[in-house]
C-alpha cells in the first residue's frame, strides 16, 4: 500500500523536477589546514572551549574531502538527480582576498567534473557560514568591505567553474549568520549584539547584490542564480490584538527581514524599531544592488512558531525580535525531532503559498528540509530510522499540494545527505539519511535514505513513459 501511495506521490512532480540532497563545506569536509586553506570563523568558534556539544570541531568531520569520489557514487547509486554543496571560502582565499589557491579550486572542480560524469546537477552555494578568519579580525560582517571581498571571492569561483555550474546559490541562510552570529552569539563568531546583527545582515545582503551581476557575467549564459533563507510560518494561538500583534512582529523578524529587500528593494516598516536598534548604515544604492532579480528562491523549512501575546501583567518579558508575545510550546499532541523543533508539514505548504503570493520568485527549491533523530546502527548494513523516513514523505507530500495549488516549485533538498558536524551541536545531532560512523568513516545508508532512493526511481520510471499526470495527495 506504502508503495502504491509513493508511486502516486512521484506522479505530482514534473519531469523536470530536481532532487537531491545537501551538505555545507565546514560540516562534512574536514581537511581544515590541507592543501593552502585558511582557518574560517568556525575553526575559531569550535576550537573555544564551551562553544560545541562535546568540544567537537570539523577538522575531521566526515572526512568529504578526502572520500569526496566515495560519496558521490553513492549519492549515484541512490539516483540523486542534483546535489547541493557549498564551497569554503577560505579554501579558494586562504585569507579572504588576494589571489586564488588552486588547489582550493582543484577540489571543487574534481568534484563537479564528477557530479556531472554520473548526470548528477551541481548546485553550489557560495556562502555557509564560513568566513576566513582574517577578515572577521578586520570586522567580519560588521565591515561593509566584506561584501566587496565576498564579490571577488565569488569571481574566482565563477570564473573556474562557471562553464560547468548552471544552479548557483549565493548564500545560505543570511539571517543565521547575522542573527544567531551576531546577534546572540551561539555561532561563529559569537557577537552579542543585535544592532551588530543588523548591520551583519544588510552586508550580507549586499554581498549577494554584489554577487548576482557577477555570476550572470561570468557563468554560462543559462546559468540561474538565488539565494536560500530560512523561512518559519508564524501562526497566532488566539486572536487577542496582542497575540496578532506578536505575529506580524515575529513574522517581520523571521521572514521579511530578508525578504523584502530582495524583492522589494526596502526593508519592512517597523523592523528596525521594533527590534530597538537604530537602521544600518545604507547607501544610496544599497536596496537597488539587493534587489537584483533572481531567478529562483531557495527555502529552507524544518517547524513553525506557534505565538501567544502577553497578558499585560508585567511579569512576562517584553524584549527581544517580538516583544509583545511569546512562543507557546511544547504544543499538546505534536510530535518533536531530536532539536526539539514541532513536526508540522501543514506549515511548508502554508510558507510556500505566502512567498508564492507575496513575492512572486519566479520559482522555488526547497533547499533544505530534514529531521535529527537518535539514531542506532546495528554495525552491519541497516539504520532504522523510521520517523525520520514519515518526516521526509510528509514533507514531500506538502510539497506536492504547494505544487498543485500553484507554487513553482522546481526542486528538492533533503537534509542531509549524511551526518555531520551540527554547528553547536557538534556530532551529537544527526541528519543524514546516509549514517556515518565518525571513527571509520564507513557510510551506511539508512532506511529514510532508501526510500527516497526508491521515490526517485518511481519519478524516473513515470518520466520515462511520459506519464505526468497528477494525483491528489493530502499532507495527513
Amino acid at each position: 500500500m506504502e508503495r502504491e501511495s509513493d508511486f502516486e506521490l512521484a506522479a505530482c512532480f514534473p519531469a523536470s523536477f530536481l532532487w537531491g540532497a545537501a551538505t555545507a563545506a565546514y560540516q562534512i569536509e574536514g581537511a581544515t589546514s590541507e592543501d593552502g586553506r585558511g582557518p574560517s570563523i568556525w575553526d575559531v568558534f569550535s576550537a573555544t572551549p564551551g562553544k560545541i556539544h562535546g568540544g567537537d570541531t570539523g577538522d575531521i568531520a566526515a572526512d568529504h574531502y578526502h572520500l569526496m569520489e566515495r560519496d558521490v557514487e553513492l549519492m549515484a547509486n541512490l539516483g540523486h538527480g542534483a546535489y547541493r554543496f557549498s564551497i569554503a571560502w577560505p579554501r579558494i582565499l586562504p585569507t579572504g582576498k588576494g589571489r586564488a589557491n588552486a588547489r582550493g579550486l582543484d577540489f571543487y572542480e574534481r568534484l563537479v567534473d564528477n557530479l556531472l560524469e554520473r548526470g548528477i546537477t551541481p548546485v553550489a552555494t557560495l556562502y555557509h557560514w564560513d568566513l576566513p578568519q582574517t577578515l572577521q579580525d578586520d570586522g567580519g560582517w560588521l565591515n561593509r568591505g566584506t561584501a566587496q571581498a565576498f564579490a571577488d571571492y565569488v569571481e574566482a569561483v565563477a570564473r573556474r567553474l562557471g562553464d560547468r555550474v548552471t544552479r548557483w546559490i549565493t548564500l545560505n541562510e543570511p539571517w543565521c549568520a547575522a542573527y544567531l552570529g551576531y546577534g546572540t552569539g551561539v555561532h561563529a563568531p559569537g557577537a552579542s549584539s543585535m544592532r551588530a546583527a543588523v548591520t551583519a545582515a544588510h552586508h550580507l545582503l549586499l554581498a549577494h547584490g554584489l554577487a548576482v551581476p557577477c555570476i550572470r557575467t561570468l557563468a554560462r549564459p543559462d546559468a540561474q542564480v538565488g539565494i536560500t533563507l530560512n523561512l518559519t510560518p508564524v501562526y497566532a494561538a488566539d486572536g487577542r490584538d496582542a497575540t496578532l500583534r506578536a505575529q506580524r512582529q515575529a513574522d517581520r523578524f523571521h521572514n521579511r527581514w530578508f525578504l523584502d529587500p530582495i524583492f522589494r528593494g526596502r526593508y519592512p516598516a517597523g523592523l528596525f524599531g521594533g527590534l530597538g536598534v537604530p537602521p544600518p548604515a545604507i547607501e544610496s544604492d544599497d536596496l537597488a544592488a539587493i534587489a537584483a532579480p533572481i531567478d529562483f528562491l531557495g527555502v529552507n523549512y524544518y517547524s513553525r512558531l506557534l505565538i501567544r501575546g502577553n497578558d499585560g501583567s508585567g511579569h512576562q518579558p517584553r524584549s527581544g525580535p517580538y516583544p509583545d508575545g511569546q512562543i507557546v510550546g511544547p504544543v499538546p499532541g505534536s510530535s518533536y525531532t531530536g532539536m526539539g523543533w514541532e513536526i508540522y508539514p501543514e506549515g511548508l505548504v502554508d510558507i510556500l503559498l505566502a512567498v508564492h503570493h507575496e513575492y512572486r520568485p519566479r520559482a522555488i527549491a526547497v533547499t533544505e528540509n530534514g529531521a535529527a533523530f537518535d539514531d542506532v546502527w546495528n554495525g552491519g548494513d541497516v539504520v532504522r530510522d523510521a520517523r525520520r523516513l514519515a518526516y521526509l514523505r510528509e514533507h514531500v507530500q506538502a510539497m506536492a499540494v504547494a505544487l498543485m495549488l500553484g507554487v513553482p516549485v522546481e526542486g528538492y533538498f533533503a537534509w542531509s545527505l549524511m551526518d555531520n558536524f551540527e554547528w553547536a551541536e557538534g556530532y551529537s545531532r544527526r541528519f543524514g539519511m546516509v549514517y556515518v560512523d565518525y571513527p571509520s568513516q564507513r557510510r551506511v545508508v539508512k532506511d529514510s535514505g532508501r526510500w527516497y532512493a526508491e521515490l526517485l526511481a518511481l519519478h524516473r520510471a513515470q518520466r520515462t513513459r511520459g506519464d505526468n499526470s497528477i494525483a491528489i495527495v493530502g499532507t495527513n
